[in-house]
């Protein structure tokens, strides 16, 4: 079985699903996606196991595939993230991750200034300075690595193990955000100079100031992403003061 049918065929119905051109509720046979993809059942069988296990399907004995409502997704897949980032969801999605880095990172900022072990602590500040040289040449590829990586090493360094299952999320949201031209091409020097802060505080074992830091870093983030959405979330960009 070719991995690239089914990778086709579980992108085409995982994010016709996720975008709501197939509704929660109606039921998909594996013979018309077979006619349709022009596939063989056992890829049809591949790319319905992978969706079940998103939680955005379930195979119902002599009914068919049962497309299941959002409520039932993994929505800490990053599959699911990316779609709804590439779909008509992609405001409301940016605004969920983001409100959730927002309560998290800062916590986890603070704990691994507790916690985080010494070589921990030394590679957030290598990935910091590299950032700083990354973002002041442009290049937005590189930095992306260093800021998912940047921001992983926080929430592993907490040391609290479900804050550090959420990397791959946070890791999504950081690429989609990239991916909509929703970075500027030159990061400010202010967000590069509390990455900074931040891998210090943790250093030197100051939980406050690595908190701080992050909460500023946060806000500042919230404010460039917020115009995805509608204004009815209020929030105050206290980094911009």
């Amino acid at each position: 079985m070719s991995p690239s049918l089914h990778t086709r065929v579980t992108e085409d119905v995982g994010r016709s699903i996720v975008d709501g051109a197939v509704p929660a509720g109606s039921v998909l046979l594996a013979e018309e996606i077979e006619r349709r993809q022009g596939v063989s059942r056992s890829v049809i069988r591949e790319a319905v196991r992978v969706l079940g296990s998103m939680g955005l399907v379930e195979s119902v004995k002599r009914v068919g595939i049962r497309v299941l409502p959002a409520a039932r997704w993994n929505a800490y897949d990053p599959t699911i993230i990316r779609w709804r980032l590439l779909g008509p969801g992609k405001g409301d999605q940016l605004r969920s991750l983001t409100e959730l880095r927002s309560a998290v990172e800062p916590l986890a900022a603070e704990l691994a200034a507790r916690h985080a072990a010494a070589e921990v602590a030394a590679e957030l500040m290598h990935v910091a300075g590299l950032m700083r040289s990354a973002g002041q040449s442009g290049d937005l590829s590189q930095f992306l690595e260093l800021d998912i990586r940047f921001h992983q090493l926080v929430l592993h360094g907490s040391g609290n193990e479900m804050f550090a299952k959420l990397d791959e999320p946070v890791a999504a949201v950081l690429s989609g955000r990239t991916d909509l031209g929703l970075m500027p091409d030159h990061p400010h020097q202010n967000t590069l100079q509390l990455h900074a802060d931040v891998a210090e505080a943790i250093r030197a074992g100051r939980p406050g100031d690595a908190r701080a830091a992050m909460e500023l870093i946060m806000r500042r983030t919230y404010a460039e992403v917020q115009p995805t959405w509608t204004n009815k979330y209020d929030y105050i960009d206290e980094a911009s003061h």
